[in-house]
């Protein structure tokens, strides 16, 4: 079935008179809208859309010196096991199972490339320490990242070490498993 370039530009009315916001034919949507997390969307707020978004970053604002907002402990945890995905694990070398990360491939870019990488690696143990991390747990990772960095400075061989050790997914497994043993709040 094809839309003609009047669909396009003005869609059609739904058969109750009001514009229909459903991908389907056959009228609005039913039942809850939810969200990623599975919770419910109020209509009154889709209605009111984005009027109330806006970037405020002085001095008085609640997002100042943090762009990101107040993020729970659960969503930090995930943005880190994202972080080290996208660094170590993000490909697959066509024709292998070998797994590989923007860590390998800008590892590859002489010296520079792998200051790049250890400066994001340390950043991951920062946020592991803010999250309560004690010091035996950060000196690990700190370790994982000095190996990870000084072997990766080796031209070709350092890349293929950094591909091969995931120095970030290491230390978010650690964190994983020290946050697992803590007691729930």
């Amino acid at each position: 079935m094809t839309m003609s370039d009047d669909d396009i530009i003005a869609p059609r009315q739904s058969r109750s008179g009001g514009r229909s916001r459903a991908p389907f034919p056959g009228g609005e949507a039913r039942g809850p809208i939810i969200d990623q997390e599975g919770h419910e969307i109020r209509p009154e707020a889709l209605e009111q859309g984005f009027r109330e978004f806006r970037f405020e970053f002085g001095k008085d604002s609640p997002f100042a010196g943090n762009p990101f907002g107040n993020l729970t402990r659960e969503q930090r945890i995930a943005r880190l096991e994202a972080l080290a995905k996208l660094l170590d694990v993000a490909f697959v070398l066509p024709g292998t199972n070998i797994r590989y990360g923007i860590d390998g491939l800008i590892g590859l870019i002489p010296i520079v490339g792998d200051i790049i990488t250890t400066a994001i690696s340390l950043w991951l143990v920062r946020e592991a320490r803010a999250l309560g991390a004690p010091w035996y747990l950060t000196a690990r990772m700190l370790g994982n990242v000095a190996v990870d960095g000084v072997v990766g400075i080796v031209p070709l061989a350092g890349d293929a070490f950094d591909v091969m050790f995931r120095a970030n997914m290491r230390n978010v497994r650690l964190l994983r498993r020290w946050l697992d043993k803590q007691p729930r709040i």
